[in-house]
């Protein structure tokens, strides 16, 4: 087997979970002249491969083929922190006020059934991607973010969803995990983690035995709507008879007639060496859920099966343009404030060494919410914006959009996602500068709760703009 340094196209900012995935990651053949097929995917992470995977599933008569830039799993489903998430990227609050409480609850319950699904699926198709159902845990580290937590549930009651969801109390959340400033937490059965590396590699060897083809290294440069429905690529084109799937997610904003459909947003993360069982004892996270606190710049932990602490948190500015540079996330400034956030959290860690650090995009929408797609007229489908919580949704999104193409029923057709398109973000430079004071703003208010002092004048502003 080769090794992740010899294989990768390119690096990937120090990754861990492709290294740590047990497959050899050489890249399959790229794409050498024009083909036809039923269905054409641009893009090998979690929205095309769960894509594949549900149309063969359905049909396995269906002619599928997969064109990646790199790798499978190269991109965010490579590089993500691990949590197989409960949590629908729009709050329950907010889907509430936009779309009523039935199809608020409708959401909810679907988002968590999917990660039940997943579970189910890897049991069924033999894949070891470390699926460990922990649930969730949201530490409130201040009295206000108690105060949202409690919101938050009172909101989930509201919608008869409380099963499954309690708040804790300070003493209680020290119980679970040894945290400093716990003031309560949000803890919810719901949830699970995952090893992506696995999952991802696992998906694109399972849609391969069900009869899909995967050409890697084969990088896109238009996706031509019907009447000749195809991918065009540097090397060959794809032609679709049934539909031709956009899943490329944060990275489809570089294909002519895309730039302004997401927001590539930057995530970056650090990762510890493992723990011993004596440190284990001394933090607590015993019970190894999903973690995270509620600041405004997001944050969200991993206890990886490995025991190794997963710390990550929103990273680099938003650049001008939506340009993604992946020198933009290998910065090592982001990274040493991440590692000393850990040494917040945990002081009795200081000397704990780190091991990796790296970076990644994700697809935010105009208006937070993901979208599915299929127009039978341009043959055109697509999935994307996920807002960071792929790992999950995007599965979600798949077994619709399948349905739709497929055109059999999965029950998901009269959930918001299923739109025709998304609002468009605004053109440069408006977008730089709303999207550079949102992030600048949220950091000088958490800023500002963690030195226990007023919130900026301009916070419930920002809070606004960043909800729109």
């Amino acid at each position: 087997m080769s090794s992740a340094a010899e294989t990768l196209p390119r690096p990937i900012s120090n990754d861990f979970w492709l290294s740590t995935s047990g497959d050899d990651l050489t890249p399959r053949a790229p794409l050498a002249g024009d083909v036809e097929v039923d269905v054409a995917i641009l893009g090998g992470g979690f929205s095309g491969l769960w894509t594949a995977y549900h149309l063969l599933r359905q049909d396995p008569s269906l002619e599928v083929l997969i064109v990646e830039r790199e790798i499978c799993g190269y991109g965010a489903s490579g590089r993500n922190g691990g949590w197989c998430s409960p949590r629908f990227p729009v709050d329950p609050g907010a889907l509430i006020k936009r779309f009523g409480a039935a199809r608020a609850r409708e959401t909810i319950l679907a988002q968590q059934a999917i990660v039940e699904e997943i579970g189910r699926t890897l049991e069924e198709e033999a894949i070891d991607a470390e699926f460990r159902a922990t649930g969730l845990l949201s530490l409130a580290r201040s009295e206000a973010q108690l105060s949202g937590l409690a919101a938050t549930l009172a909101t989930y009651e509201s919608l008869g969803l409380r099963s499954g969801n309690r708040l804790l109390g300070a003493g209680e959340a020290r119980e679970r995990i040894h945290a400093t400033h716990i003031h309560g937490a949000l803890q919810s059965r719901h949830g699970a983690n995952i090893h992506p590396g696995k999952l991802v590699r696992g998906l694109a060897r399972t849609v391969e035995k069900l009869g899909a083809v995967i050409h890697e290294g084969s990088e896109a440069i238009a996706v031509r709507p019907a009447p000749n429905a195809a991918i065009v690529t540097r090397t060959g084109t794809v032609r679709a008879r049934k539909a031709v799937v956009a899943a490329n997610e944060a990275y489809r904003t570089g294909l002519p007639g895309y730039r302004r459909t997401l927001l590539p947003m930057s995530s970056m993360i650090v990762l510890t060496e493992p723990l011993s069982q004596s440190q284990w004892a001394e933090i607590g996270w015993l019970g190894g859920e999903s973690v995270s606190s509620q600041v405004h710049t997001k944050n969200y932990l991993t206890r990886t099966s490995d025991g190794r602490i997963l710390y990550g948190s929103r990273g680099a500015s938003y650049l001008f343009g939506s340009a993604m540079p992946e020198n933009a996330i290998r910065d090592e400034p982001v990274f040493e404030w991440m590692r000393s956030c850990v040494r917040e959290w945990w002081p009795q860690l200081a000397d704990l060494s780190f091991t990796h650090a790296w970076g990644g995009y994700l697809g935010v929408p105009r208006d937070w919410l993901p979208t599915v797609g299929f127009d039978p007229d341009t043959r055109i489908a697509t999935l994307h914006g996920y807002t960071g919580r792929g790992v999950s949704t995007s599965a979600l999104c798949a077994k619709l959009l399948a349905g739709l193409i497929g055109g059999w029923t999965t029950g998901l057709e009269t959930l918001p996602v299923h739109r025709p398109r998304a609002p468009r973000w605004e053109i440069e430079p408006f977008r730089w500068i709303g999207v550079r004071y949102v992030q600048n703003a949220f950091a000088r208010i958490d800023e500002a709760e963690s030195a226990q002092r007023r919130r900026p004048l301009d916070a419930r502003f920002a809070e606004y703009l960043g909800e729109q």
